[in-house]
């Protein structure tokens, strides 16, 4: 099989519809007999693990890895985004932060691209697709938080009396917004809203958001928000628009509006899963698990992403003749 042939191959599952995203710690990411694996030290013997790229979506590499020339060339090949990120609640880079390869390919569709910057320079447009962005995510809090059973089985239902006076503030005040700035205050507040709602629901006690504690809850979001991260950058890199073109978050920061797209669903299923998970004595391994069930199987997150933005691009957006 020739590499134009082989390269084919490995695309041939879409993006959107792939199972697998890896996190992995304390290992070795290599190349073996034309596959990609993973190494692994376990007491006295190694162990390698087979990565079926051709239908993975994301790998997260955590602390005390490393991976290979040759595998980072296959991975691309088959069009895996890599992420670089901490892990155990101690982050590698500031904050929340996640490091992205993305497989270099200029032959992605260029419809999408085209249709988001005609927008993008123009500050007043760009508002309201950040208003839009924010009703997206919303939505997607109300559609899944109503239907999950493994969050009504910890007591949370969109149609409680605390959340529905969050939700509904949130709504009249993405609407309201004058400014960017504007809208990520009113982000900002709501979701503080959100965590003192789930915290409470589920009996977790006292929480402050702090990526660097080592309690459960924040553990748990670090590496939720780490895939979610990776889905997002994905989504993009599939559609071909560079994460530097951000409408709401980091006008200063390049890879910003990863963390745009992410939070279409960080919050409709990272954050409840988090708690609910740290509520039950999970550990990191069953936390992942778990999320990656819901954001995979459950809910299709990625495609999710790729449809929201896709819904943007066509709203907002203007075709390049």
């Amino acid at each position: 099989m020739n590499l134009l042939s082989e390269k084919k191959h490995l695309n041939n599952i879409l993006k959107s519809k792939r199972a697998n995203i890896y996190y992995l710690e304390y290992c070795k990411v290599l190349q073996n007999g034309g596959r990609v694996e993973y190494l692994t030290q376990e007491k006295d013997k190694q162990a390698y693990y087979n990565i079926p790229i051709a239908n993975t979506t994301v790998v997260l590499l955590g602390n005390g890895t490393s991976i290979t020339q040759a595998a980072v060339r296959m991975l691309a090949s088959a069009g895996v985004m890599i992420g670089f990120c901490g892990g155990g609640g101690s982050p590698l880079f500031a904050g929340n932060e996640v490091e992205f390869v993305s497989p270099q390919s200029e032959y992605r569709p260029t419809e999408y691209v085209q249709k988001w910057l005609s927008f993008w320079f123009n500050p007043e447009k760009r508002l309201e697709v950040a208003k839009y962005f924010q009703n997206i995510r919303l939505e997607n809090i109300k559609k899944i938080w109503s239907n999950c059973e493994f969050y009504q089985n910890a007591g949370i239902y969109t149609d409680d009396q605390e959340i529905e006076v969050i939700l509904n503030r949130f709504e009249k005040d993405i609407n309201n917004a004058s400014s960017v700035q504007n809208l990520l205050e009113i982000e900002g507040r709501t979701t503080k809203g959100l965590y003192k709602y789930i915290a409470r629901t589920v009996n977790y006690g006292d929480f402050s958001r702090d990526e660097k504690k080592s309690d459960p809850a924040n553990i748990f979001l670090n590496h939720g928000n780490y895939l979610a991260y990776g889905l997002a950058a994905t989504a993009l890199w599939t559609l071909g628009i560079p994460h530097s073109f951000a409408v709401m978050h980091g006008k200063t920061r390049r890879g910003a509006l990863v963390f745009d797209v992410a939070d279409l669903f960080k919050d409709a299923v990272v954050l409840p899963t988090a708690f609910v998970c740290a509520q039950e004595g999970y550990t990191n391994q069953a936390f992942r698990e778990k999320l990656m069930d819901m954001i995979v199987d459950e809910y299709e997150i990625l495609e999710g992403m790729i449809e929201s933005i896709k819904e943007v691009c066509n709203k907002f957006g203007e075709e390049i003749i």
